[in-house]
Order: C-alpha cells, then structure tokens, then sequence
C-alpha cells in the first residue's frame, strides 16, 4: 500500500531522548524534520530555516499555527506552513512537540499522525541526560520542577490508545522499538 503524507510527532519529557529519536528518523530513515517558527533571536551557530524559522512579532502573527506557546517573552509555534513546506519534500516527516501540543495534532490531524511517546522508567536518567547537555544544576532543576516537566513524565488521557511507547531506558531497546513502529506505521496493508 502506498503510504500518504504522515507526521511522526515525538513527545516525552525533557531529557527523555525525543531529539535521539528525530536524529535517528532523519539519518536511518530520510524522514525530515519539520521545521517550527519562533521569535527568540538566534543562538550561535543556528541559522534560519534549519534550526528555526525566525520571525519578528508581525511575521510570526502571519502563520496558521496547529499549536503555540508563549516561553520566556518568546512565541514558539508549528505552522500549517511549514508542513506543507516539508511534505512538498518527503511524504514522512517528523516533529518534536511537548505532549500539550502533541493532543494539538492529534485532534486536527489524527489520520496523519504516528504518535511516539518517549518514556524513561527512572528520574535519575532524566537528571543525567539534562546535565549532560551542560544545563546549570539550577536550570535543571527549574526545568523537572515546572509544570510543563511533570505534565509530560506521563502519556497524557489525550495521547492514550494513539501514542506508541517508546521506553528508552536503552539506547539500542529504544531503536528497535522505532523501527518496530515504523514497519506496523508504514508498511500496512
């Protein structure tokens, strides 16, 4: 069967392995990301449309968002867009969201969408993986304390019986579960 435009939306807690999983799809499987807007200016070394598409307060307002949030004085966003832009280019892409904007897609697009949830069994992985990045023990700690943080260590009631597990405890168990996904997902008959 030939397979339609499709969305693999990655969710999860920070820290869990979602932008693992994105670089996997996109290096083992050509699936592109989808690139999202915001109005924070760019850090060193990120470049418009690659990293993000940046926007001034008017050109953001411009966009059709399927979801957006407001973090720090900066609008973030997913745009019909940019979708579009990238299924122009493969048929399958990816998009890394939090699960809030996750249940976003899957109320607007649910025919569309392969939900990956990526789970940790053990706080204490989250905790090293974010002071791997280089996080400050103080941002680290703001950041599993926020409301969004806890939100997100859980499959949400909107992702339920839509969100394919993904428990990356392991690496190596973590990819073989995405392939798994993606051969159900993809190849159906």
């Amino acid at each position: 069967m030939k397979v339609g435009n499709k969305l693999i939306v990655i969710t999860g807690a920070s820290g869990s392995g979602k932008t693992t999983v994105s670089n996997y799809l996109h290096d083992n499987y050509g699936v592109l990301r989808v690139i999202t807007h915001t109005t924070r200016p760019p850090r060193q070394g990120e470049q418009n449309k690659i990293d993000y598409y940046f926007e001034t307060q008017a050109s953001f307002a411009k966009n059709h968002y399927i979801e957006s949030v407001n973090y720090a004085g900066n609008q973030y966003g997913s745009s019909r867009e940019a979708l579009q832009r990238a299924w122009r280019k493969r048929r399958v892409v990816s998009l890394v969201l939090d699960t809030k904007g996750a249940e976003a897609y899957v109320k607007v697009m649910p025919k569309q969408l392969i939900v990956l949830y990526v789970a940790i069994t053990d706080a204490k992985i989250l905790r090293a993986r974010l002071e791997k990045r280089g996080d400050t023990p103080a941002a680290i700690e703001q950041r599993l304390q926020s409301e969004e943080a806890k939100r997100d260590l859980a499959v949400p009631a909107g992702l339920k019986g839509c969100a394919h597990v993904i428990l990356n405890d392991s690496w190596d168990e973590a990819k073989q579960q995405v392939d798994q996904v993606l051969k159900e997902e993809l190849i159906r008959k």
